[in-house]
């Protein structure tokens, strides 16, 4: 393969996204399916970003709770999220799988994790958005601003105005912020979240309902913002005579 990352001592830029952790989310398990479709697809960027990145994805987080139908919890009751610091094999074990599998890879001097993304759903906001962490490097926080930013061109329905940076005690436990205080500083950690219901275009009297597909276009546009952001478009074919289409 000519990938520029498969090749024998290349680093690998990671992007290592998660998705469902908290069962009842199930938006989450769409915009995560958009971003899977989407990097497996023919499409040209596609292949632009499998040659130039490689994307870890756990789409499930927390299989027992969807399993067993909970909203919040595992099997055992635990919130998940909020066990990142010192997951337990036996009552986190999926946790404790991926956690193990970044620390392997932050350890790896062949690998840059530049990307950890988690997937949720928001039960009382509107739009797609994120949050992200508070460094007192002022330069570091701008960089961490850059992904959202260029999200909210490719994509109508997500708001970088409600996208936050912060850390709450409350969510010291999460695996945005758990993974943002351990990686080093170029390393990005979101939690993106995706509204229940829908999102607003233009006025505020304007939302509209989120459907499967609307959340797998999100997903999509998530993918294709790597493009932007690594500014890889000068390597995607364009097949000659046609208007590129808009997003």
């Amino acid at each position: 393969s000519s990938a520029a990352n498969l090749r024998p001592g290349a680093e690998q830029k990671v992007v290592f996204i998660t998705a469902r952790v908290h069962p009842g989310e199930t938006p989450s398990s769409f915009v995560c399916q958009g971003i899977i479709d989407f990097l497996v697809s023919h499409h040209p960027i596609a292949k632009v970003l499998r040659d130039h990145l490689v994307f870890k994805i756990a789409p499930m987080l927390n299989p027992d709770g969807v399993y067993l139908g909970n909203y919040r919890c595992s099997l055992m009751g635990f919130d998940l999220n909020r066990h990142w610091a010192n997951p337990s094999p036996w009552a986190h074990p999926t946790l404790h799988g991926v956690k193990q599998l970044i620390i392997d890879m932050y350890n790896n001097p062949k690998i840059n994790l530049e990307f950890y993304i988690d997937i949720h759903a928001h039960s009382t906001m509107m739009n797609g958005f994120m949050y992200g962490n508070i460094f007192e490097d002022e330069e570091r926080f701008q960089r961490q601003a850059v992904f959202p930013k260029l999200l909210c061109q490719n994509a109508e329905d997500f708001s970088y105005s409600s996208t936050s940076f912060n850390r709450d005690a409350v969510k010291a436990g999460t695996g945005r912020r758990f993974l943002g205080g351990l990686l080093n500083d170029t390393s990005y950690c979101y939690t993106l979240e995706v509204s229940f219901y829908s999102y607003i275009l233009g006025g505020p009297t304007s939302a509209v309902p989120y459907t499967e597909e609307a959340y797998m276009k999100l997903g999509r546009n998530v993918a294709r913002t790597f493009l932007d952001y690594y500014r890889l478009n000068s390597l995607v074919e364009r097949p000659l005579g046609t208007t590129p289409k808009s997003r």
